[in-house]
Parts: C-alpha cells; sequence; structure tokens
C-alpha cells in the first residue's frame, strides 16, 4: 500500500529550514523549535462546524499547503510524520490534562522519540505553556526552553506528570504512560475533543505562536504579546479586523467572512 502524500521539502519550507535535519538529538531539536515558531496552536476549523479530519493528505494539505495552524492532534500528526521521514523512531502518545482540576480521557497527543539510546518527549502542540523544545524523558531533570523550566515528575498511576514551574512552584501540565496508541485511539480522542460541548475547544476561539522571547496568544477577543517581561494586552474587534488580526499575528488566513465563525459560548 502506497503510503499517503508527505513532501519533506515543502514541510521544511513551511517551518522556515532550508535544509533536512540531520537524525540526531540536535537535529530533533531543531526540527521541533522550527514547527513550534512557525505553525500556530488553533482551533478555528472547530468554531468553523468543520471539524478536524486526520486524514494525512487533509492534514498536510491544511498545515503545510495553506500554511493553516491546528491543535494537538493536527500539530503533533504533523510533527509525527515530519520525524518519520527525517528518520527518527517515534510513535504517538496520549495524555491526560490536568490544569483544570480532575482530568478526564485522553485528550492529548504527543510523541515518544528514540535517538540512540536515549528517549525525549516530543509535543509541539500545548498552546501557550507547551514545550519549546523535545524533553529527555529523564524525571526529575529539569529542562530550561526559552526561560521556561520544565521537569517530568511520578504521576503515580496516571503513569508520568509534565509540570512548569510558575511563580516558584511546579505546575501538572498533563500525564502519560508508553502505552502502545493506535490511529482509532486518535481517531475517537479526537472526536470527542473537537465535537463534545463540555470540550474547552467546542466554545472558546483560541491561537497560540510561541516566539523566543515569548509568545502572542488569543483568547476570543483578548489577544496577548508577551515579549521578555513586557506583556501588551488589546480587545479585538469582531468583524473584519478580527480576521486581520488573525493573519497578522498568526499567519492564518480563514477562507471565510467572520459571520461564519460559530457564536462563543459565554462564561456563565
Amino acid at each position: 500500500m502506497n503510503e499517503p502524500y508527505f513532501s519533506i521539502e515543502a514541510y521544511l519550507d513551511r517551518v522556515g529550514l532550508d535544509a533536512a535535519v540531520s537524525c540526531s538529538e540536535q537535529g530533533l531539536e531543531a526540527l521541533h523549535r522550527a514547527q513550534v515558531y512557525a505553525v500556530p496552536f488553533e482551533n478555528f476549523d472547530i468554531m468553523l462546524g468543520r471539524g478536524v479530519n486526520l486524514d494525512p493528505q487533509v492534514l498536510f494539505r491544511k498545515l503545510v499547503l495553506q500554511r493553516r495552524g491546528g491543535y494537538c492532534f493536527e500539530l503533533n500528526g504533523l510533527f509525527l510524520r515530519a520525524m518519520l521521514a527525517a528518520g527518527f523512531h517515534a510513535r504517538a502518545l496520549l495524555a491526560r490534562v490536568h490544569q483544570r482540576g480532575e482530568p478526564g480521557g485522553r485528550t492529548h497527543q504527543l510523541a515518544l522519540v528514540t535517538v540512540g539510546d536515549r528517549d525525549w518527549i516530543a509535543d509541539v502542540g500545548f498552546g501557550s505553556n507547551g514545550l519549546r523544545a523535545p524533553l529527555p524523558l529523564e524525571p526529575g531533570r529539569v529542562s530550561i526552553q526559552d526561560g521556561h523550566r520544565y521537569r517530568l515528575a511520578d504521576a503515580g498511576h496516571y503513569g508520568t506528570m509534565l509540570q512548569l514551574e510558575q511563580a516558584g512552584s511546579w505546575h501538572n501540565l498533563y500525564s502519560f504512560d508508553l502505552g502502545y496508541v493506535s490511529r482509532a485511539d486518535i481517531e475517537l480522542s479526537n472526536h470527542f475533543t473537537s465535537t463534545h460541548p463540555a470540550s474547552f475547544f467546542t466554545w472558546k476561539r483560541v491561537a497560540n505562536l510561541p516566539r523566543s522571547n515569548g509568545r502572542v496568544s488569543l483568547m476570543d477577543f483578548s489577544l496577548t504579546e508577551i515579549a521578555g517581561q513586557q506583556v501588551q494586552e488589546t480587545k479585538l474587534a469582531a468583524g473584519p479586523a478580527y480576521l486581520q488580526a488573525l493573519e497578522e499575528y498568526f499567519g492564518i488566513r480563514l477562507d471565510a467572512g467572520y459571520d461564519a465563525l460559530r457564536p462563543v459560548k459565554s462564561a456563565d
């Protein structure tokens, strides 16, 4: 059976790399950082009522050829194919998010990558608090990425926990184990996350694009730019100005007018 279409050359152009990376720890970090900084986290196809199609050719066309973004199943799905095309040994994992009280099901995708005799966690699709670079699968080791401090910790029956240090304390992001993940597992998780009314992504417009010294993020109409210690918040106007801001700050060009976006659920 032929492999679904994937062009490593087009992918490298999309993420701003001039040449293929080496199949090494340094190459993995270069590839990871390139996609994180180039392809935004966003959920606008969900808000447009289009859903999220994980067919590899659809994914490649959307994120690479149409230069859109996506959320974890799309971003990490594309990145997994890029890693495999570059010669890395990698496979998908699923995680439980722990940022909003009691964790739910495994609704976040990431990847396990083996380089030589060392295992790494790669994740280009967690949004504003996500990794910038791969993280060694070594619990207790602190990794500093663009000023952010991450570590892995024992999570008991939840497996391994990714944590981020904020204001001197370690905060849980998500937990995962190393069990085998099938395509059907991913499709099931993606369906819930992109359609269920309890899912944050079905009623909040979100976008995020890291920068080496900060990030720019969107939550409904609130745009936040962080550069070092400076934080600037802007309230976006509805209509054409909103679509213009998506393109200006995130490179997201929607092929639909503002009125096509689904209404945002009220906070209450």
